[in-house]
């Protein structure tokens, strides 16, 4: 008996009949991976896209919240009048505070429509932002300055050196957006 190579059309009938949408199963399977990767690496550029664009508007809050910081600062070494008890809110003074009390929740830790009411928005510090940081000045008191020495004794008051040292803190607040709140101590001599 001798067996042919090739199969004769009887079997290689049945067996086209039973293969039938095997290959059509595969690709179809292939494609549904295919997809599921464009996903997941869509998926990553959109998140890398925003956080981007986070960190650019962080940057740009970063550098106004400084710039109402510096302006700030000038206001405080122009102030001649401090008020004697809350904060001032009549231009060109406003955002100018008394010494704060101990027991107050700290000026800055308030909510936004008390921060409003008080700070003083920063002129020009961000041209083209949708909001406008702003700043409080709060006086903490006068105090030797760096060229007073002492002989120990804190006490001593035979310095006429004397700063006035001031409390700034700058807000840049946009809802949904980059919130930075930057915040420095300043003598004026």
């Amino acid at each position: 008996m001798t067996r042919s190579l090739f199969p004769s059309f009887s079997t290689a009938g049945s067996n086209r009949s039973r293969q039938r949408g095997v290959a059509l199963m595969v690709v179809l399977i292939l494609l549904v991976l295919m997809t599921l990767l464009a996903l997941v690496s869509l998926r990553g550029t959109l998140l890398q896209e925003r956080m981007s664009s986070s960190q650019y508007d962080r940057s740009l809050a970063f550098q106004a919240t400084e710039a109402a910081l510096r302006q700030a600062e000038a206001d405080a070494s122009a102030a001649t009048a401090i008020p004697g008890a809350g904060c001032d809110v009549t231009p060109p003074l406003s955002g100018l505070c008394a010494t704060p009390i101990a027991t107050d929740t700290p000026r800055w830790l308030l909510d936004d429509a008390s921060w409003n009411a008080i700070a003083k928005p920063a002129d020009d510090a961000a041209p083209g932002m949708a909001v406008q940081p702003s700043y409080i000045i709060e006086y903490m008191g006068e105090f030797p300055g760096k060229n007073c020495t002492t002989s120990g004794d804190v006490s001593e008051s035979s310095c006429s050196d004397m700063e006035k040292h001031f409390r700034i803190t700058a807000r840049s607040h946009d809802g949904d957006r980059a919130d930075v709140t930057l915040q420095s101590n300043y003598a004026v001599p």
